[in-house]
């Protein structure tokens, strides 16, 4: 999934580094990913770790880390996926609202993937009511639908608006494949809290923190995908249908360091990572400044090829060079 400030590329960085501080038998360690996203790294430390804890304020990332976290033993979907793929169109809310030639006018997706989404949707749903499915297997699914829906977009990369004509990987059919999840002995557990509360109600050995680094809410961006995962009614607001969502404090100017100090307070954790960089609304001098407070803190910084889309009409997409700084506090 194309996902603003994604670790993807910087997974491999995240992981030695927490390795060479925290030691790399993980295997008693309970690893915390506090503001989730789409779970890659919680994924990356989950085979390794006795118990990953993934938490996000958004709905769509806990549907997407309730299957690729929560779900580790294996069970039979394939035949629930041939028959989603099998369905015939519906003219439903994501249709009417959100895609080509609906009532609308809004170019999310295609006239056929738009009717394909509502199918697909309303039949998971009917499965869950009816019991054909179980809770974990609805979530594999439900996790499937927003990774394959997504892939079909036609938006240059986030939510907030859509495209005038449909681009060419928007205009191919939407395919529902798997999302499939890694196996493992030990349970984990999934959260959808604001962090700064469910911090107070959990303790582990590694805490990893990547919030939101400046004003972009992800609620805005991503209002679509908990549309699709919420598949509720409510009137879609403005051009961009937007949905009433969750205003975070890390993304106020005014407000983001007091949250990170109280959280930084209230960890039960003995080790603390905080991925930033260095276009964040906190300067790498006021997290330093907070985090020794609390005990040994160490630095490492990592330069990388950002890529931004260009706001011209051709969308070309731009390197622009960025530091990610990885905060790291040993706490007393």
């Amino acid at each position: 999934m194309n996902y603003i400030g994604s670790k993807h590329k910087l997974s491999n960085f995240i992981f030695e580094t927490i390795t060479e501080i925290c030691g790399e038998d993980l295997s008693q360690k309970t690893f915390c990913d506090l503001f989730a996203g789409t779970g890659i790294v919680g994924r990356n430390f989950k085979p390794h770790v006795k118990q990953v804890i993934a938490n996000d304020v958004e709905y769509y990332s806990y549907v997407l880390n309730r299957n690729y976290i929560g779900n580790h033993t294996a069970f039979y979907c394939e035949d629930f996926l041939m028959e989603l793929n099998a369905l015939k169109n519906k003219k439903g809310f994501i249709f009417q609202n959100y895609s080509e030639n609906g009532k609308a006018g809004r170019n999310y997706f295609t006239s056929e993937n738009g009717q394909q989404i509502d199918a697909v949707r309303f039949q998971i749903e009917n499965w869950k009511k009816t019991l054909k499915i179980s809770e974990d297997q609805y979530y594999f699914l439900l996790a499937s639908l927003l990774e394959s829906a997504d892939k079909v977009a036609n938006t240059a990369s986030v939510y907030g608006a859509y495209l005038k004509h449909i681009k060419t990987s928007a205009a191919k059919k939407l395919i529902i494949k798997p999302a499939v999840f890694q196996q493992t002995e030990n349970a984990h557990q999934v959260f959808q809290r604001d962090s700064n509360a469910l911090i107070k109600n959990i303790e582990g050995d590694i805490l990893y923190l990547d919030p939101p680094y400046n004003a972009r809410q992800y609620g805005a961006n991503y209002h679509l995908l908990n549309t699709i995962a919420k598949y509720d009614t409510f009137v879609p607001k403005g051009k961009t249908g937007l949905r009433d969502y969750y205003k975070s404090d890390w993304c106020r100017t005014g407000e983001v360091l007091k949250s990170f100090e109280e959280l930084i307070e209230n960890a039960q954790f003995s080790y603390i990572f905080l991925s930033y960089n260095n276009e964040g609304l906190m300067s790498q001098k006021e997290v330093q400044s907070v985090m020794e407070r609390f005990g040994k803190y160490r630095l490492k910084t990592k330069k990388y090829q950002r890529f931004k889309a260009d706001k011209t009409e051709n969308r070309n997409h731009k390197a622009s060079e960025t530091f990610e700084y990885l905060h790291i506090l040993e706490k007393k």
